[in-house]
């Protein structure tokens, strides 16, 4: 694994929708793998592919305990539910901000042995999926802030 370079915003790749990923194979494996070490080296709770640089449809995320997830185009097909609460991002690390998002999300996705799943996720899991899936679309959580964090 390797520690890769975190892009901040204003860099215009943050902007891009990421492509497809045809097939989970070692070279995404360990883009996987770099993602999750580059994730816990900053504190994050997920990580997206742009956010290194790499416009391909992966996300990595842990949030429960050390249960990790690691995700090829991950789609959600049913949300539920709201929650508004604070959000940061790894690369606007000066900004805070209350998002809205759905309270349960169920998002399929291909995993790390290209295998398609589906799994169902609520509160701070659900947040952090939406999060990660907006970078894929080129969506900062800036853009969805309905109230500044950081005046408080």
């Amino acid at each position: 694994m390797a520690l890769r370079n975190l892009r901040y915003e204003g860099d215009e790749i943050l902007r891009k929708k990421s492509r497809e990923v045809p097939i989970v194979n070692d070279r995404v494996r360990m883009l996987m793998d770099d993602m999750l070490e580059t994730m816990y080296e900053f504190d994050g709770v997920g990580l997206a592919a742009p956010q290194v640089g790499i416009l391909k449809r992966v996300i990595v995320i842990d949030v429960e305990d050390g249960k990790v997830y690691k995700m090829a185009n991950p789609k959600i097909i049913n949300n539920s539910g709201e929650q508004s609460a604070q959000e940061g991002c790894l690369s606007v690390p000066e900004k805070k901000g209350v998002v809205s998002r759905p309270m349960k999300v169920t998002v399929e996705y291909t995993n790390e042995n290209n295998e398609i799943e589906k799994l169902e996720a609520e509160g701070l899991f659900a947040r952090a999926i939406c999060h990660e899936i907006d970078h894929l679309n080129g969506v900062l959580f800036v853009d969805r802030v309905i109230e500044d964090a950081n005046e408080e």
